[in-house]
């Protein structure tokens, strides 16, 4: 008999679950309409961390489906690879600013702060329309909101984040821009009562967290992995044609599990959670009405039947059909942003510092262990 590939943990918040690792089990679940991020009776359903942000359940909503729909539509033209070319050159701009700081800096010099923060950060806002002078609160507030292990401080986080973006819409119903919080206040001027101002804000919250956090863990991963592998670094400075394709493996890879001994994968990535709507099977094992399951994604972009014969670090990895911004209906609005993002950054960066080092051993470098996209506290750098 084969083993199952679903195994019953604990969360970080010590709630029973269970966790699919598997990359073909992982794919298929990702579309599997038994699993939802809904609950009846979300204050006593299991929970992954004590962050507002993926810690647990939204409510049952029986428009749902509807709002998912009118979110894709409202934002798949912004966020659209297509609707993204308009916003290169301020991308490519942010980036040539943010490496003019890192050139500034005083070595060792921290990259997470300098670089890989704010580039994601000013970029989504920008895309929003939040004003420059607002996006240090901007950024507190995120940060707050992303906290596992305090759940009033994320709670406060979230609800800041929200009351200041209610303004902002607000405000752009009489003074319009161009930028996707004016969009969103026109879908709440034509359906003030199907999409009120309290959604609005809340969607638009949901999205500038995502819209940079995952964005600011990817870049740092993928610097590490860029200078871990000299000879896929001389592949990139010889060919800076192979950026795209090592983009993808930055993304397929996330936190380097072999060069960051301090944590395994499993502790740094819970998994994307999800509630079963109903009791059913996955792959042999009985899943109870409103249990909690995470669907491992990181975990899944190292099975090794994704990674075949090439192990590690591969730039010219072909295909690459990560699971980095999921699949099907749910699939990451925002992972043409983190492309793109990704893109331009490293082009600029290898061009620039192209013997860009770590200042300190890789396995000392630490985690953001109680943040909800985890990834690196700091990335000291020379060149």
């Amino acid at each position: 008999m084969w083993p199952t590939r679903v195994r019953r943990v604990l969360s970080q918040a010590g709630d029973p679950a269970w966790v699919v690792t598997d990359y073909d089990l992982v794919r298929t679940l990702l579309t599997e309409p038994r699993l939802v991020s809904t609950h009846p009776d979300p204050q006593r359903a299991p929970r992954v961390s004590e962050s507002v942000i993926l810690g647990g359940p939204l409510p049952e909503s029986p428009t749902e489906a509807e709002d998912h729909a009118r979110m894709r539509r409202l934002l798949g033209r912004s966020f659209s690879a297509a609707g993204l070319e308009r916003v290169r050159p301020r991308v490519v701009a942010l980036t040539d600013e943010v490496l003019d700081d890192l050139a500034a800096a005083p070595k060792p010099a921290d990259f997470h702060e300098i670089v890989s923060y704010p580039l994601p950060a000013f970029t989504i806002c920008e895309l929003f329309g939040v004003p420059r002078a607002d996006r240090e609160d901007f950024r507190r507030w995120s940060e707050e909101s992303a906290d596992m292990l305090d759940g009033a401080r994320s709670m406060n986080g979230l609800a800041s984040l929200t009351k200041y973006l209610s303004g902002l819409i607000t405000r752009r119903l009489t003074e319009p821009g161009d930028d996707v919080l004016t969009e969103v206040a026109e879908a709440h001027r034509l359906e003030p009562e199907a999409f009120p101002l309290e959604t609005a804000a809340e969607l638009c919250a949901g999205l500038l967290f995502a819209g940079h956090e995952t964005t600011v863990s990817a870049i740092d991963a993928g610097l590490v992995m860029v200078m871990t592998h000299p000879e896929q670094r001389a592949k990139l400075l010889a060919s800076p044609e192979l950026i795209p394709g090592a983009v993808e493996e930055m993304l397929r890879i996330g936190v380097p599990e072999s060069t960051l001994a301090t944590a395994s994968i499993s502790e740094r990535v819970p998994g994307l959670p999800r509630w079963a709507k109903v009791t059913f099977d996955i792959d042999g094992v009985t899943i109870p009405e409103g249990d909690l399951v995470l669907l491992g994604l990181q975990q899944a972009n190292h099975d090794p039947y994704l990674l075949g014969s090439q192990r590690g670090f591969e730039i010219e990895r072909r295909p690459n059909p990560h699971l980095t911004f999921g699949h099907g209906k749910h699939y990451c609005i925002g992972a043409p942003l983190a492309r793109l993002e990704l893109r331009v950054l490293f082009e600029a960066l290898l061009a620039r510092f192209p013997a860009i080092e770590p200042a300190v051993p890789v396995d000392r470098l630490p985690l953001r262990h109680a943040m909800v996209a985890g990834g690196l506290a700091s990335l000291p750098v020379t060149w």
